[in-house]
């Protein structure tokens, strides 16, 4: 009866996070006409082909990638742990993250109109900004994801430890919630960083209808150059993102995959120590010594500023509970504020909604239930496909360590590679042998979904505590057993939350493998992402759009609902590792 309860009052959080987000999408539909007129159409710098721009398309680029990413980490921590720690903020929050995963990327692009590029008129500023925005819709969700189910599968003991100690909030966050989610903040990160540069073309080319709005960087550069069948060139831009690529993994990932070791449960000595390859030593070497010599630079200083508030008189009983009345009366007053506004909005959103739809229904709209059974499909196939090859891909890992650090950075360069690096190939190979474009497309979703199954498997490898695989080998299990009495069990809330991320990749990816233009010609299949992304940039069409999309949140989120976050709970409950 209690758990009846629960998952109905999971269903109707999900219901009214789907009310509030097609009421939201209405308003931002609406002012979006309302402030076009007002907009100076920015179409930003004439996008050079000439490989001599590359330097600085990069270094464009890079920015708003770490920009976003920022942003990602510090959403991402404070959204996982509260969903986490809190039932009824769960309730909340995790049907409105189903809801946003499930939106693509283009799907955001009214609200990155509407916020950032009216806000500067049209200015490069605006636009910058709407591309970062847009760039962290790719990465915040799964890395959100992970910090949640990375607290939620802590140990029990763990928590009563503290709780026998008395341990306030913050020393819990701080000694166990935080480390705890580590691990899987690093794979999901070089997760985030394979999203942002996939989708990095459609983040840098905002366009809704006649409204376009163009930036400098490696998307753009690369975009130009396949639409213009310029072959030299796309491999330039494809190779100085392979460098970056390169060159941050073993800067950054493959040093804070070891860093992120330490953080695993553990209750005896690992047999083996972890082993690196040469670069890896190398590039680990340089960013000890780099954090060496910035804690050298900045503990004087930060000493220097704990003597000067050490200094500072404390404040009187009298003036601190006067501070604290301030400040309660402040919350109250912001909180009302808060819910005031909220209250318009979603008001105003659903009146604009009752209008937008009240509106003539283009023709298209009668494909839509057939286009969304087409892209279901091929959704599943590609699922199907990602699965057979990354769990044993991640099992292979549990066995060599070595595999494990030759397959990560592999996956890494490959998965970052954005879809329009494969058009020539998927248009003289694919399309020219088969006929059509099916089998096109779903290689091309199979290139946005497998990599979130990979990641998130690779990480719940790493997490599986190394004393319980000494304890199958103390029992002379064999591979096979132990995979299937050990590593999978193991592996089963990784592979579900995989799974979630998987599927929301997989809808984001079919606005480029339904629909996509080379060298003049367009390409397309049945599917709701090419009803979306023809309504986006060729008709404009806001009642196709938003038809588009509240029918990819429904699937998404009713798939959600009724098969993985049920398998989540369970999983959770089941397979979580307590002594």
């Amino acid at each position: 009866m209690a758990q009846r309860q629960l998952d109905m009052r999971r269903l109707l959080g999900a219901i009214i996070s789907f009310l509030i987000l097609a009421a939201v999408l209405a308003l931002f539909f609406q002012y979006r006409h309302q402030v076009a007129h007002r907009l100076v159409h920015f179409h930003g710098p004439r996008i050079s082909s000439s490989i001599r721009h590359l330097p600085y398309y990069a270094f464009c680029s890079f920015y708003r990638m770490l920009a976003a990413y920022v942003a990602a980490l510090i959403f991402s921590i404070g959204f996982g742990t509260l969903a986490a720690r809190n039932r009824a903020w769960e309730r909340v929050l995790i049907p409105a993250i189903d809801v946003a995963q499930s939106v693509p990327v283009i799907g955001f692009f009214p609200a990155a109109i509407y916020f950032f590029v009216s806000l500067s008129r049209g200015g490069r500023l605006g636009v910058e900004l709407a591309a970062i925005f847009l760039i962290f819709t790719s990465q915040a969700w799964n890395m959100a994801l992970g910090v949640f189910e990375s607290i939620k599968t802590i140990p029990a003991d763990s928590l009563e430890v503290l709780d026998s100690y008395g341990a306030g909030r913050w020393l819990r966050f701080s000694t166990l919630l935080l480390p705890a989610s580590v691990p899987k903040l690093v794979y999901n990160s070089i997760l985030s960083w394979i999203a942002g540069w996939y989708f990095l073309i459609a983040c840098e080319l905002i366009s809704v209808g006649a409204q376009s709005y163009r930036l400098p960087g490696l998307g753009s550069f690369l975009m130009q150059s396949a639409d213009k069948g310029r072959i030299g060139e796309l491999a330039a831009g494809l190779l100085t993102l392979l460098g970056i690529i390169v060159v941050m993994d073993l800067l950054v990932w493959q040093p804070l995959s070891a860093w992120a070791g330490k953080f695993r449960y553990e209750f005896a000595a690992a047999s083996e120590p972890m082993q690196s390859l040469a670069l890896s030593d190398l590039a680990g070497s340089l960013g000890a010594r780099l954090a060496h010599a910035m804690r050298a630079l900045l503990l004087p200083v930060g000493r220097a500023m704990a003597r000067g508030f050490a200094a500072i008189p404390r404040p009187s009983q009298e003036l601190t509970q006067r501070m604290s009345d301030t400040l309660r009366a402040a919350r109250n007053v912001t909180l009302i504020a808060v819910v005031i506004v909220l209250a318009w909005a979603i008001t105003s959103g659903f009146i604009a909604l009752v209008r937008e739809l009240a509106q003539p229904w283009p023709a298209e709209a009668k494909t839509i239930p057939a286009a969304a059974l087409a892209s279901m499909a091929r959704l599943l196939i590609a699922y199907a496909i990602s699965l057979a090859w990354t769990l044993p891909c991640a099992l292979a890992a549990s066995d060599s360590p070595r595999f494990s650090r030759i397959i990560t950075p592999l996956a890494e360069i490959a998965g970052s590679m954005p879809a329009t690096a494969l058009f020539p190939l998927i248009v003289l190979f694919v399309i020219r042998l088969t006929g059509g474009m099916n089998l096109a497309s779903v290689l091309l979703i199979l290139t946005g979904m497998q990599w979130y199954l990979l990641f998130n498997l690779l990480a719940g490898v790493r997490s599986v505590p190394e004393d319980l695989k000494e304890t199958a080998r103390s029992f002379g299990l064999s591979r096979l057993e132990t995979w299937r009495r050990l590593m999978v069990p193991a592996l089963v809330p990784s592979l579900i939350t995989g799974s979630i991320t998987a599927w929301g990749g997989g809808w984001n990816a079919l606005i480029i493998s339904e629909f996509f233009i080379y060298r003049g010609v367009q390409y397309r299949v049945l599917g709701l992402g090419a009803l979306l992304d023809e309504a986006t940039y060729l008709s404009g069409n806001g009642v196709m759009i938003m038809l588009s999309l509240l029918t990819m949140v429904v699937v998404v989120m009713t798939l959600n609902r009724l098969v993985w976050r049920r398998f989540y709970n369970f999983a959770t409950e089941r397979y979580r590792l307590d002594y």
